[in-house]
């Protein structure tokens, strides 16, 4: 079991940049792309969209889902206090530091990357605005500002942690 010591709480403003965060991912990430897992063509072309779906599309919207609710899990971990000592439900790690570094690390490059992601898309929206695609170009519209709160606030937030893992 780690020795706990008073830990420096997050700033207000790195809660609410981590939630931001997390509510983007998950409140605003996966309902929409459930209903596509899920076969629901809603905003996108439904020939096209019965194709892709028929070559695996379900399955890869399933691991996106997955992979947005833990990126919400992680952004919550940059302000929670189970971001700093694992909980005690957590399996052979219950009581021990979580890997400062590794989790700051994870959440800088998932935001860097939602970031880098983001400034593509913007850029195929404004070079490449068709209705040639599977899906609606109007769901980019709605994408990027999402995409955009996601990476940010995860950015600030683990900022946040950072300099508070690093003071003594």
């Amino acid at each position: 079991m780690v020795n706990e010591r008073t830990e420096v709480p997050a700033p207000r403003w790195a809660i609410r940049a981590a939630y931001a965060s997390a509510l983007s991912a998950t409140i605003g990430f996966i309902p929409l792309h459930a209903v596509w897992a899920l076969g629901v063509p809603l905003w996108a072309d439904e020939g096209r969209f019965r194709d892709w779906y028929a070559q695996g599309g379900g399955p890869y919207l399933f691991v996106l889902c997955a992979m947005a609710m833990l990126a919400g899990v992680l952004a919550l971990s940059l302000v929670r206090p189970w971001g700093l000592v694992f909980p005690r439900w957590v399996p052979l790690l219950s009581g021990r530091k979580v890997p400062r570094r590794t989790l700051f690390t994870t959440a800088f490059s998932v935001s860097v990357f939602l970031l880098g992601y983001t400034a593509w898309a913007a850029w195929q929206l404004a070079t490449h605005f068709n209705d040639d695609g599977i899906f609606s170009p109007w769901t980019v519209t709605y994408g990027i500002p999402q995409f955009l709160v996601w990476g940010i606030g995860l950015c600030l937030a683990a900022w946040s942690y950072r300099a508070r893992a690093t003071q003594k």
